[in-house]
Formats: C-alpha cells, structure tokens, sequence
C-alpha cells in the first residue's frame, strides 16, 4: 500500500522580499513628503533584516506602510514579519529593524501538531526540524488536513511543499 505524504513549512521567499524592498526604496526616492531626508530602507538578505530609518515617528510610519503595501502586492505574508520596537539612530533619527522570520519552531510545531489531531483524521504527523511531515494512506485525508489548516489563520504563514 503507497503511503502519501507532504511537508508544511513556513518560509518568504527571498528574491520577492528583495524585490518588494526595491520598489520601495523607488517609492521612497520619487516622494514629495521624504524629500531632502536621509529615509532608507536597507535589506540585509543574509541576517533577513529590513532596516528602515526615518526622521520622525510620522515617517516611520509611512515608510512601514509603503514597506507592507510593497510586500502584499508581491503575495508575501505579513505574518513572517517581527517589526522590533523603533529605536534612536544618528542625528535624532529613528531607526526600526524588521526581522524575517522563517521556519516553523517547536512551539508552533505543537501546536500545529494538536490541530492536526483534534481533526480526528488518519494522518501521521512528526516534526523533522524546521518543518512537519504529514503522511497517510489516503490522498484525500491529506488534503482534507492541508483545507482544514488554510481555513484556520494561525500566527505564522503556512505552506504546503513536497506533496507526493
């Protein structure tokens, strides 16, 4: 008897978070309120850091605006985003680091393991590092697991790879 399975992971994909970074930052240059301002915004693709750097709490504000708008355009999820509190930069700037997160840790792994029990299906499911292998004999009993988990809006961005 085959045995199906499939991964759930969470991850951004990080040439369209490159990409959403670079529009903004043209936003940012073509805006008639940021000019004649050292407003930045810097992506680290290595450390998965946004810096984003503005005069006042106001423009913060709308850098992280023009940011998110960017990056829902490009269907990234908000959700993989940690955005630290706003901090003192030079000259009485603001600097704030957005972190990315990727990967599913053991809290969230739990608890995505409870969700999938509570549905009384024959799946098996066990966690392999960053990610869960949900496996079963029937092919529709996976993909009932994967409707059930898009319907529900957990804290982390979920996707669903390696389906076989």
């Amino acid at each position: 008897m085959a045995n199906f399975s499939f991964d759930i992971v969470s991850e951004v994909d990080l040439q369209e978070m490159d990409n959403a970074v670079n529009q903004a930052s043209k936003e940012l240059a073509q805006r008639y309120d940021f000019k004649d301002s050292k407003a930045s915004i810097a992506y680290d693709r290595k450390e998965k850091k946004v810096t984003l750097i503005a005069p006042d709490d106001y423009k913060l504000r709308a850098l992280t605006d023009i940011l998110v708008t960017r990056m829902a355009k490009r269907q990234i999820s908000l959700k993989a985003l940690k955005f630290n509190d706003p901090e003192k930069a030079f000259e009485g700037y603001l600097r704030q680091i957005v972190e990315i997160c990727m990967g599913i840790d053991k809290e969230k792994a739990k608890e995505l393991m409870g969700i999938i029990k509570e549905q009384k299906t024959k799946v098996q499911a066990q966690i392999e590092g960053e990610k869960i292998k949900v496996s079963s004999a029937k092919k529709d009993e996976l993909q009932a697991v994967i409707m059930h988990l898009k319907g529900i809006d957990f804290s982390i961005p979920l996707s669903f790879c390696n389906y076989r």
